[in-house]
């Protein structure tokens, strides 16, 4: 008898520190919080309990996609809508609730230069879902020491040097493109094709040569299946949330499981041979995939610890999907804007015919386009690849004159400061690469207004990459093509991991 009591009242114990953890947890921390900003002048959304403002920021993204926009590059009510409300509403520093955890906004630049800049290790990226890990981890998620070592071992081999070297792929890739373009040409001197398709495909193949040389082939059979992950990843972010759920056998969840264990073993198969070539001195390390063991090798070497087998197919993964997708989109959207600006059109045509002739561009050639240089930067600034950026407070820290507390998120709307009036000009909103003419720190009143490839010492490590091959892909067609926007065209920009069209973005081509 006396033991069931004590049963009976450690079970209520329990029951009772559950629900004090749960309430204090989901009720009294949050409306802490929220009292800690409203006493230091941030005002921002209610917190609802649990579900925070995840209803409202659904209803308004679902609304907003529900139809095509104007030929506007007003983008923010459209990818945005929600912190766009919110920073119209409560101002540039304002705050929501993802979930249980406050979510500030911070358009001020200055703090944004701050955050990114992370001088004191205040501030981390957000944990990956167990979707995202699947699809790609590597150096973006990595954080602390790990990131710094991992860093370090990898900028070698996207030194301009090494990438100098790579020219010829990107030649040759291009190359492929113009001339298949050129064949669909109809006597009457024009086709119709969608260039988001194109450049997803032209973008794959660079990656596929430039990280796996002779495996070109196989390369390529990792991109299909890195693309069709990246679908059934998208797929499962647009469900509601149901914890475990990734563990049931679903048809998508066991698609993916295959996918993985497909992509795994194709890499594993490609780096144990490239290891044995490498060890009978018979290797060709003028790609990524040998400049990253090479690099590796140095460092075992030298008795530093170097990456594990597990460590190199994630950093082969992490490859495919930035480098893919950043290129593909900033590619597409140039080639849109150029169809809706053909005075641009004609001017960076001029400009390569004139620097390059009709010859393939060299690198030195490329670095005198300064016109195409400038559309590739209004480009990103109008239609940034990532629209938002996300860190989290690791400890209570300040920032500015504002105390935050640990575990805060912190949204750093990329596209927004992009687009902002104060910073660029009543004329914010509009195409005009003009205003890059004197640079990037002359374009706009903020150093840290422009910043498409994040900032600071985690700034994209391939950014240097992306841009040599999008100028040698403009540059290629701009040789040989004249392109308007086709009939059948909807402007329709989503966000989708990157910012993709959502019905494709259908181009007429001229040959010249």
């Amino acid at each position: 008898m006396a033991a069931a009591v004590l049963i009976l009242a450690s079970v209520a114990l329990f029951l009772s520190w559950v629900v004090v953890k749960g309430a204090y947890s989901l009720w009294w921390k949050p409306r802490k919080y929220a009292e800690t900003f409203k006493r230091q002048g941030i005002h921002g959304y209610p917190y609802k309990f649990f579900i925070g403002n995840a209803r409202e920021a659904a209803i308004m993204q679902v609304k907003a996609l529900a139809k095509p926009m104007a030929f506007s590059h007003e983008l923010a009510p459209r990818i945005n809508p929600f912190f766009k409300e919110c920073v119209d509403k409560y101002g540039k520093i304002s705050f929501s609730w993802f979930g249980k955890t406050p979510q500030l906004i911070l358009m001020d630049a200055e703090m944004v230069k701050e955050v990114l800049s992370n001088k004191f290790g205040n501030f981390s990226k957000s944990p990956q879902s167990a979707q995202g890990k699947m699809l790609a981890r590597g150096l973006g998620s990595l954080e602390g020491t790990q990131w710094a070592v991992q860093r370090r071992r990898l900028n070698p081999v996207f030194h301009l040097e090494k990438l100098k070297g790579m020219l010829p792929s990107f030649s040759s890739c291009c190359s492929e493109l113009v001339e298949r373009w050129e064949k669909s040409i109809s006597p009457q001197g024009s086709c119709e094709l969608d260039v988001w398709k194109e450049f997803q495909n032209l973008t794959g193949d660079v990656i596929s040569r430039t990280a796996f040389g002779s495996n070109y082939e196989e390369g390529r059979q990792i991109f299909q299946m890195q693309m069709e992950m990246a679908a059934l990843v998208i797929r499962a972010f647009s469900k509601m949330y149901i914890p475990g759920f990734r563990f049931l056998p679903t048809k998508d969840n066991k698609r993916q499981n295959v996918i993985y264990r497909k992509i795994r073993s194709l890499l594993n198969n490609i780096i144990e041979k490239r290891e044995k070539e490498m060890q009978l001195g018979i290797a060709k390390n003028d790609d990524l995939l040998g400049k990253l063991l090479e690099s590796n090798r140095n460092d075992h070497e030298h008795g530093n610890r170097g990456m594990t087998r597990e460590d190199v197919i994630e950093e082969c993964k992490f490859f495919y999907l930035a480098g893919q997708e950043t290129t593909s989109v900033l590619l597409t959207w140039t080639m849109v804007l150029l169809c809706m600006y053909p005075s641009w059109q004609m001017r960076a045509r001029e400009e390569v015919l004139q620097v390059c002739g009709k010859n393939i561009p060299s690198f030195d050639s490329l670095s005198h386009l300064k016109t195409v240089s400038m559309i590739l930067n209004e480009v990103l600034r109008l239609y940034p690849p990532v629209t938002f950026l996300i860190r989290r407070t690791y400890k209570n820290v300040k920032l500015g004159d504002l105390n935050l507390p640990e575990g805060a998120r912190l949204i750093l709307p990329l596209l927004l400061i992009h687009h902002d009036r104060k910073l660029w000009g009543d004329d914010a909103v509009e195409f005009k690469p003009e205003r890059f003419s004197e640079g990037i720190a002359s374009a706009s009143k903020n150093q840290l207004a422009f910043f498409p490839f994040s900032w600071g010492p985690r700034v994209c490590i391939g950014q240097t990459f992306a841009l040599i091959e999008a100028k040698m892909a403009l540059a290629m067609i701009l040789q040989r093509f004249s392109f308007e926007l086709s009939p059948t065209y909807v402007h329709a920009p989503q966000q989708i991991i990157t910012l993709q069209p959502q019905y494709g973005a259908q181009i007429i081509l001229h040959s010249i």
